[in-house]
């Protein structure tokens, strides 16, 4: 009975240890020490080798940003405060890393450079919030491996655009929260946001709208004002070596053959209907600016004028993939596929013929037939597709990955099918879905609370353990149709993000939703600390 006391003693000082240091994503296994260690002005870094200069960059830029704590390189490990190794396992799990700190100093030890970048991500957060001539920091030992290989998070840039230096702040918080994927939406019905040098029509005419609608769409008015922009490809090279030096991967998306309006207004002959003026969702009344001729939507939804499967279209895509795969060296190019009407294709006299030529059933084994074409394309170059789910309909493309997002069954059956799958079910990480009830803006709709997002488990129970393989991981997604301005971004993102890197990185055995709410208490001031806009806790 007294080892069972002890034991259960034990237990509680762990478990209130754990609480203390106010780790999120919650590591592997922590144990903490009795004492402090001081990190001042004389504090240096100790790097083993150039791999971990991109983490030593990030520490001293963090210390210097939000505690004005400047602290210099040492050439040499002994006398210094923090010291990065990367032990360069080949067979260990990426991204895994250990932290010790001691009376001796910090080490972060990584199993790659990318798990050394993880450590410091830990030690940050071990930090005081509030800035003082010397930080106090518990002496710990972690031990700690990420659960999934990919953690993503998705931002739309279309429906409203953000500049080029907030998409590294979206960046630097992704970093913050040990997100390694950045699935970043650029084209859409109401923009187009990348430099195409071979069409400039791109961005001159689809990177703009006349006007956006006022209100939840349909819509109780126009604000009649011109509004967009894009990124120069300057811009875009710059953003992910940002990214690559936090060991981010961004995946771009060029969406297809759906959602499309904005290219269409660039190059009608990209339509079915070249000569046909451009339809506005039913029940729009208002409108800003000409209906002529084809027009960057000003509404929301989904809208019939989709890409025609002809050669010019192809050769189109194909010269534009050229230059975005210039651009993003990513393993994945991210096509879209999901929500294309097929009406015009069903009165297309072209597109009905291609149907009978090419042997197909009917519209959607010629989505299948589309997607295809672009994978072959894509492979050829030595690159592999991601689509939304809808790529299933009519038959998965050989080596596609499906992003499901109509809840898990899409992922399902293309993990049955042997495919890649990433995780990102509306009803769980919908970030432009609201976080309160009754929600205090405006939002498409949905409610998803933090703890809805806290309780997501992305691997589906009706996967075998052979098929589970196939789940890389998941990812969430801001919409931005109601997200106009980059505070509304932090507002959606925060705290659920912070939820989500913990779905994303912790094992099932070490969550717990008490744990995690006592260390969002201490997280909410680490907000406050970044100076930025969060959903504050209800009192």
């Amino acid at each position: 009975m007294k080892k069972i006391i002890l034991s259960m003693m034990g237990f509680v000082m762990v478990f209130a240890s754990i609480a203390q240091v106010n780790i999120i994503p919650q590591p592997q296994s922590v144990e903490v020490g009795q004492g402090t260690y001081q990190l001042n002005a004389n504090s240096k870094i100790f790097s083993a080798d150039n791999s971990t200069q991109k983490s030593v960059v990030f520490l001293k830029d963090y210390l210097k940003k939000f505690y004005q704590l400047s602290v210099t390189t040492s050439p040499v490990q002994k006398g210094a405060a923090i010291t990065l190794i990367n032990k360069n396992k080949p067979n260990a799990i990426a991204g895994a890393y250990e932290l010790a700190i001691n009376e001796s100093g910090i080490i972060v030890t990584g199993a790659d450079a990318e798990g050394v970048f993880y450590g410091v991500q830990s030690l940050i957060q071990l930090l005081p919030i509030n800035a003082t001539k010397q930080l106090s920091v518990s002496f710990v030992k972690i031990k700690d491996e990420p659960r999934f290989a990919y953690r993503g998070m998705m931002l739309d840039v279309s429906r409203h655009f953000f500049p080029a230096d907030y998409v590294k702040k979206f960046i630097n918080f992704l970093a913050l929260h040990k997100i390694n994927n950045f699935h970043w939406h650029l084209t859409e019905d109401q923009g187009w946001r990348i430099e195409i040098k071979k069409y400039p029509l791109l961005t001159q005419v689809g990177a703009y709208r006349n006007g956006t609608i006022i209100g939840n769409h349909p819509g109780k008015g126009n604000d009649n004002e011109r509004s967009g922009g894009f990124y120069t490809q300057e811009q875009i090279k710059d953003i992910v070596k940002y990214a690559q030096d936090r060991y981010i991967t961004i995946i771009p998306e060029i969406e297809m053959p759906g959602h499309s309006s904005a290219a269409i207004a660039a190059y009608p002959k990209l339509s079915c209907f070249p000569e046909e003026a451009t339809q506005l969702a039913k029940g729009v009344k208002f409108w800003n600016g000409s209906k002529e001729g084809k027009q960057v939507q000003q509404s929301w939804g989904v809208y019939e004028d989709v890409f025609v499967p002809s050669d010019y279209t192809f050769n189109f895509l194909q010269d534009v993939l050229d230059e975005v795969m210039q651009l993003f060296p990513s393993k994945y190019i991210h096509i879209g596929g999901d929500e294309c009407p097929k009406a015009s294709w069903k009165r297309s006299p072209f597109c009905q013929q291609l149907i009978k030529e090419k042997g197909l059933k009917d519209e959607h084994e010629l989505q299948s037939y589309f997607i295809g074409r672009i994978e072959k394309y894509l492979n050829s170059k030595g690159r592999n597709i991601i689509g939304w789910d809808e790529i299933l309909e009519g038959g998965l493309a050989p080596k596609a990955t499906v992003m499901s997002w109509r809840g898990e069954q899409g992922g399902i059956e293309a993990a049955k099918q042997k495919h890649d799958v990433i995780m990102t079910p509306n009803s769980y990480v919908y970030f432009d879905h609201g976080q309160n009830n009754p929600e205090d803006s405006l939002i498409i709709g949905g409610y998803l609370p933090l703890d809805k997002v806290y309780s997501y488990n992305p691997m589906p129970a009706a996967l075998t353990k052979e098929e589970q393989k196939y789940v890389l991981g998941a990812q969430a997604n801001l919409w931005t149709e109601y997200v106009a301005n980059t505070s509304k971004v932090e507002y959606m993102l925060f705290p659920r993000m912070t939820a989500l890197s913990e779905v994303l990185w912790t094992s099932l055995e070490n969550k717990n939703w008490d744990r995690f709410q006592k260390n969002m208490e201490f997280q909410n001031k680490r907000y406050d600390l970044w100076k930025v806009n969060y959903n504050k806790p209800k009192k």
